[in-house]
């Protein structure tokens, strides 16, 4: 169901708020430019900083302006299973095409544990599940024999892989097969994930160069590689600022610097630093994106 460049979109404010005229442009743009796929409330949407309210809007707004051209995967993870299902439960009534649920963060359970969680949402909410795996947020790694084991429940189709061990990515694969889609979680491991069969990436940096994203993704899975290849190195210095940073502080300071958004953030995320503005700003020029 999803392959391709699926861009884990910003959440922009304005005086505090959602900016939901500059939200809907962007999800315009994304679409325009060859974008495969979209979350709303991700990591990079600032979903930790989102209230209920605010979190059904942004995913109910996602689904109404995309109006079904492109999927629509909604971020509704948690750290307690009622509250995943809650959150997952109002995203499928929106008309959600899927849910990316994270890994439980800050409670640290056990591997049982995250199988129980991962398979309760399942049995509790009847959508596709893509699971999320990001140790170096949620200090717990979803191994791949229990990825194993959640792929025989038949509503979980896809794993977000943002581990970077690539070791980890090709014992997934050898374990499931195609009982489930591995998608990259960091974009500097989206080309060589995908070399190993995964299918493709939920991308910080397709905010920012949703084209060029899409279209290295669209050429591996094409065979053609070389072109991949070289759209792999030309994202590498983009993919390397958007983290100089705590995500999203660089790709929101990188979407207001192309006059996009305002730059604003939700504490405790402020503004970055001048020099490593400085740094984007360049990264930026060199890619003609300003």
């Amino acid at each position: 169901m999803f392959k391709g460049s699926i861009v884990a979109i910003i959440t922009p404010f304005k005086k505090g708020r959602v900016d939901e005229k500059a939200f809907g442009d962007l999800i315009e743009w994304h679409i325009s430019q060859g974008t495969h796929g979209i979350v709303p409330c991700g990591t990079t949407g600032e979903s930790a900083t989102l209230d209920y309210k605010e979190h059904y809007r942004v995913i109910e707004f996602t689904i109404k302006a995309v109006n079904k051209r492109i999927p629509v995967i909604a971020g509704t993870g948690a750290n307690a299973t009622d509250e995943t299902i809650m959150i997952t439960k109002q995203a499928k009534k929106y008309g959600a095409d899927a849910a990316l649920l994270v890994t439980p963060y800050y409670n640290k359970p056990t591997q049982e544990g995250l199988y129980r969680h991962f398979k309760t949402v399942a049995e509790a909410v009847d959508i596709p599940i893509v699971l999320y795996n990001v140790p170096g947020r949620t200090a717990v790694n979803l191994l791949p024999t229990t990825v194993a084991r959640l792929s025989e429940i038949e509503n979980i189709v896809a794993i977000k892989e943002a581990s970077g061990d690539l070791k980890q990515v090709s014992e997934i694969i050898r374990l499931c097969g195609e009982r489930i889609t591995v998608l990259s979680g960091d974009d500097f491991t989206t080309l060589p994930l995908l070399a190993l069969g995964g299918k493709g990436v939920i991308s910080v940096s397709a905010n920012v160069a949703p084209k060029d994203v899409s279209t290295m993704c669209s050429s591996w899975l094409k065979g053609k590689y070389e072109k991949a290849r070289a759209l792999h190195y030309r994202l590498e210095p983009l993919n390397e600022a958007m983290f100089i940073e705590t995500n999203p502080i660089p790709v929101k300071t990188a979407l207001a610097m192309m006059g996009k958004i305002e730059e604003e953030f939700r504490l405790p995320l402020c503004e970055m630093s001048s020099a490593n503005k400085e740094k984007l700003r360049k990264v930026l020029d060199d890619l003609k994106l300003i």
